[in-house]
């Protein structure tokens, strides 16, 4: 057997965009389901986060997502197993309320929510599903980590040591040790793909913020016969970085303005700054940008003013938010805890990012 796997797909992300919307109906249709029907597989599992808001839902979005991927699975006659993840659960503190149970009972025929620890047997491969860990079960579900009977482990986990997003580290969480039974772990949770011995971060299947951005995303398939995993990628992006470098320092930097910009249509496109001697054909490469059918346009200049008197400034990077916040943080002269800085940072950057309408 063949099992597509799928994780972290956060139906209304972005508060529900439309472009965002359309972004995920384009993966569904022209990547994820036309894989499946070529290659015959029948049997989707989802590691959770499958809806973006713990608390409410976009009514919009939710037919949207019946439309573009509960009504193909029901039409394509395949069958989805899957687990809570931390953004399908109302409370932080136990997984009894979530979205997958309200929201998707019309379609319990397609699909099986695992909402308690459980091993289930896929031809001769026996895994262990696990769903968001919380204060509520985590006695519980480290028990049946201990003494069950699988050969693998699938879950949504949040363990130390690993990236949360490309060059951003997870420092707190469990730890990996725990689960070094299993042949092979998969989790979905962080955002970026990564691997360390036995585990898999899966990575999410989509960019959703600058953070996934030249990240590349792929979904999974799992054969249960010959334990093998294949990573697939998705070709299709939202999110476009272009490096403006007129003095020719730069090799793999655009320096005129009559550069290819054919691959920005449908997409956020960030213009990052390195040397800007030519202003008038900076900005005739920025009309011929804004002539394109993008959904927006940033343009990073330099970050001086952001530097106090206590920051290194000479050793800022520039190129995303997240390696800025990070550079500007290791540059600070304090005797703070600079890892839990950052975490608290991060959080409130990711709560604001989910935050906006786009």
């Amino acid at each position: 057997m063949k099992i597509a796997i799928l994780n972290d797909t956060h139906c209304g992300v972005r508060n529900s965009s439309e472009i965002f919307m359309d972004y995920q109906e384009r993966f569904y249709r022209d990547v994820f389901f036309p894989y499946l029907e070529k290659h015959n597989i029948k049997k989707i599992l989802h590691l959770g986060d499958y809806y973006e808001n713990r608390t409410a839902i976009n009514f919009k979005a939710l037919n949207h997502n019946r439309r573009i991927f509960l009504d193909v699975l029901r039409n394509m006659h395949i069958h989805m197993d899957i687990i809570p993840g931390n953004h399908d659960v109302y409370y932080k503190n136990t997984n009894k309320l979530n979205a997958l149970k309200e929201l998707l009972g019309h379609y319990m025929s397609e699909v099986r929510i695992i909402e308690d620890p459980e091993v289930i047997t896929y031809d001769s491969m026996k895994m262990l599903l696990i769903p968001w860990i919380n204060s509520e079960n985590e006695d519980r579900i480290k028990q049946v980590i201990a003494t069950c009977k699988a050969d693998m482990c699938a879950a949504h986990l949040e363990l130390s040591g690993f990236e949360m997003q490309a060059g951003i580290m997870a420092h707190e969480g469990m730890n990996r040790d725990y689960f070094s039974k299993f042949e092979m772990v998969l989790s979905g949770h962080y955002h970026t793909k990564s691997q360390q011995d036995n585990i898999h971060y899966l990575g999410c299947q989509m960019e959703f913020f600058w953070s996934d951005c030249d990240d590349k995303k792929y979904f999974h398939i799992l054969d249960t016969e010959t334990r093998e995993l294949t990573a697939v990628e998705n070709p299709i992006t939202i999110f476009k970085k272009i490096y403006w470098d007129d003095t020719a320092k730069t090799s793999w930097a655009v320096s005129s303005a009559q550069a290819d910009v054919r691959d920005v249509d449908d997409k956020f496109v960030k213009v990052i700054v390195i040397n800007k001697s030519k202003p008038k054909e900076f900005e005739k490469f920025i009309d011929r940008i804004n002539s394109k059918k993008i959904y927006g346009l940033q343009i990073a200049e330099n970050f001086q003013d952001f530097a106090g008197a206590q920051v290194d400034d000479d050793n800022l990077t520039v190129d995303s938010t997240e390696k800025l916040l990070t550079s500007y943080i290791d540059n600070v002269d304090t005797d703070l805890d600079k890892e839990k800085i950052k975490n608290i940072v991060f959080g409130l950057m990711i709560e604001a990012q989910t935050m906006e309408i786009v």
